[in-house]
């Protein structure tokens, strides 16, 4: 339950409200159970506060989910393109180190099994090998 204070005048605070709420565990929502009167029994005060608590409820999950700041940003297109210049750029280059890890483990783990003169596998990682030198040599740079 929140409780509402407004501060006077006289405070310093210039007319701002504290919210004070409960210590209730974040992230957990209540269903309220339904109420049996219809809306025309329900007094003013109750409605006014179930008012006010859903709206500071979508005020927090708008603030949340940060979209001042994106509208902020839609409003500098010079902002907005340089930083998907640096995410674009930032990406590219983990996908290209993490290409390079990647195909240096299995060029280790072939050399390993290579090294281990199986049968199999060796006559595979010969035929790589043949290929890959015949490609070379049909290139000229």
């Amino acid at each position: 339950m929140t409780e509402r204070k407004e501060h006077g005048k006289g405070s310093g605070s210039r007319g701002r409200i504290s919210i004070k709420t409960s210590d209730k565990i974040k992230g957990h929502k209540e269903t309220p159970a339904r109420d049996p009167r219809t809306p025309e029994e329900i007094p003013t005060e109750e409605k006014l506060n179930l008012v006010y608590r859903m709206t500071f409820e979508l005020a927090q999950q708008m603030e949340k989910s940060r979209i001042a700041q994106y509208t902020e940003l839609l409003y500098s297109p010079w902002r907005l393109i340089w930083l998907n210049v640096l995410s674009g750029t930032s990406r590219g280059v983990g996908i290209a180190v993490g290409f390079t890890f990647f195909a240096a483990t299995i060029i280790y783990v072939l050399q390993v099994l290579g090294a281990l003169n199986l049968p199999i596998i060796g006559d595979y990682i010969a035929d790589i090998v043949r290929i890959v030198q015949h490609q070379l040599e049909l290139k000229t740079f």
